[in-house]
């Protein structure tokens, strides 16, 4: 099942999408210029195979819930994210208020 929900970060509303798979569930975040996501989210494919995209993302790890994503510690960032601000350990609503 596809769940999406309206996230409000600061004055913006963002697009929270939550796919139920078995045995997982993919979480996102998206603003026009990036994303957050759950740790299926491979930092180092964005990186490393589609550098030239400049994909702005940020990955946590161990969470369950949008509001988990929203509040939990960035474990990595693309070379991009960092390139605005968006760095490890940062919250996810930081980082979203980074990429806004």
């Amino acid at each position: 099942m596809v769940t999406m929900e309206p996230i409000r970060v600061g004055d913006s509303v963002l697009i929270g999408v939550e796919v139920k798979l078995p045995k997982t569930t993919l979480l996102s975040i998206s603003t026009s210029r990036g994303y957050i996501m759950c740790g299926a989210l491979d930092i180092g494919l964005l990186n490393e195979v589609l550098g030239s995209r400049q994909i702005i993302a940020a990955r946590a790890i161990g969470v369950r819930t949008l509001e988990q994503l929203l509040n939990a510690p960035m474990e990595s960032v693309t070379k991009e994210a960092e390139a605005i601000g968006v760095l490890p350990g940062m919250s996810g609503y930081e980082a979203l208020e980074k990429m806004l």
